[in-house]
């Protein structure tokens, strides 16, 4: 019955036209109407029967058909609600990229609120008071937003959103866009501390595009990522809020890591091998500008053949102390490894006898022969690993040796260690991780190895 007391018609049988085709046909009725229910739907506002006697598929009088056709009852009903792999692949993607945006955004708002704060608050607080120096500072052109940060900072307190009582301020309600608009607003006043407006604008151009793709969770692409990582490295420098350190640029500390990093001790990344290894950390950033470079292995490739001899005169020259560790090419372990690699009798030998002479012919063009050491070892080759340390930061690249893969095909840590003058080295703190570990591996290996003379 519908709401007016009137009795619904009966659904087409499925077939088009069926309503109005049908002795006594309602006036009111669709002609070509597709389905049971549209057809007697279409009857209804006549009031009278629609459509054939009887119902679809045998169904008395007065009832309504749901069927959409006779073969309905073997279709699922409804949209299809699953996730396959490739759509949760896709939504992990997405995830993984807006989170390590949201990082940095997240940086980057705390910084410019701490600038703004900073430089705004010894100019408007004075005269104007603590809750309304920033609604003083926006001024006639910001009264709109600004009234709104304050609205929203009410219901906050009013509803207990507030947990820390250093955000129960106008300043930390307000989003990137308006911090932007009252350093602009007051250039005059941040002009003594910034070098360059167009600099930090062009970045906060870059990270507006971000920050509209997360807030409305739509999907980000890589380039865009990487663009805001830059755009937000950058900014942060300017801000004064980056390292500061030269050496740092070699391997920059990622925002993620920065975060979560001991959950997974020092280790950087990880990559299936080194060819993949490369394209991320080339040679030269791995090894230019060290102030310290100790390295072991059988034939140490990864210096020897991807840096060359002229570069390693010039980073020794500069000041950097330089200890190679090969395995003696004439030890039994050269043997077994041949054989484990299925190589001809004497061809790892000869590979590194030449990368030892090599290194020799570097270390014969220094002034200071002595910052540049080689040692072999005859034990039993576990590791390769180049330990390169800067002033205050540094980096390690370890393999395992497997018993069927060569160097280049084995998988590969990055390890975050101290430098040469790092605070929390000296204080131990970095005790927990794996570079420490490598280096006394090394030094224990380095102490019963013999000088090539």
């Amino acid at each position: 019955m519908s709401s007016g007391g009137l009795e619904l018609p009966p659904g087409d049988s499925g077939h088009e036209g069926g309503p109005a085709d049908a002795p006594g046909g309602a006036a009111g009725s669709v002609p070509g109407g597709s389905a049971g229910v549209s057809g007697g739907v279409g009857g209804l506002p006549g009031g009278a029967p629609g459509g054939a006697p009887g119902g679809a598929g045998g169904a008395p009088a007065g009832t309504v058909s749901l069927a959409a056709s006779p073969a309905a009852g073997s279709v699922r009903a409804g949209a299809e609600l699953d996730w396959g792999a490739d759509a949760w692949s896709e939504v992990r993607t997405r995830a993984q990229r807006a989170g390590r945006a949201y990082i940095w955004l997240n940086l980057i708002e705390q910084r410019l609120r701490s600038v703004v704060g900073a430089v705004l608050r010894p100019i408007y607080e004075p005269v104007h008071g603590e809750d309304d120096w920033v609604v003083a500072a926006a001024g006639p052109a910001g009264q709109e937003w600004v009234q709104r940060a304050v609205a929203v900072r009410e219901v906050s307190r009013r509803k207990g959103y507030l947990l820390d009582p250093a955000d129960d301020n106008v300043l930390s309600f307000l989003t990137l866009p308006q911090l932007r608009e009252l350093m602009v607003q007051h250039w005059p006043c941040f002009e003594p501390y910034f070098d360059d407006r167009r600099e930090i604008e062009l970045a906060l151009d870059e990270l507006e595009v971000t920050r509209n793709v997360v807030s409305r969770n739509r999907a980000l692409s890589r380039a865009v990522l990487e663009q805001a990582e830059r755009a937000s490295a950058r900014l942060l420098e300017v801000l004064g809020g980056g390292s500061g350190s030269p050496s740092a640029d070699r391997l920059p500390i990622d925002a993620v890591e920065d975060l979560v990093g001991d959950r997974y001790a020092d280790v950087v990344s990880v990559h299936p091998d080194r060819v993949r290894l490369q394209r991320q950390l080339p040679a030269e950033d791995l090894f230019g500008g060290a102030r310290r470079l100790d390295a072991i292995g059988i034939g140490l490739n990864l210096l020897v053949q991807n840096f060359s001899g002229r570069r390693l005169v010039r980073l020794t020259e500069a000041g950097c102390r330089v200890r190679l560790l090969f395995l003696n090419p004439a030890s039994s372990a050269v043997k077994r490894r041949e054989r484990e690699l299925g190589l001809r009798k004497g061809e790892l030998s000869r590979s590194v006898e030449m990368n030892i002479l090599h290194v020799r012919r570097v270390r014969a063009g220094l002034r200071d022969p002595s910052r540049f050491e080689i040692h072999v070892f005859d034990e039993t080759p576990r590791f390769t690993a180049y330990l390169v340390e800067g002033e205050t930061s540094g980096v390690a690249v370890v393999q395992s040796y497997l018993r069927r893969a060569r160097g280049m095909e084995a998988p590969v840590l990055v390890l975050r260690g101290g430098g040469t003058r790092s605070p929390a080295r000296d204080a131990g703190h970095g005790e927990n991780g794996l570079f420490p570990t490598y280096r006394e591996e090394f030094e224990s290996i380095w102490q019963d190895s013999r000088p090539v003379s």
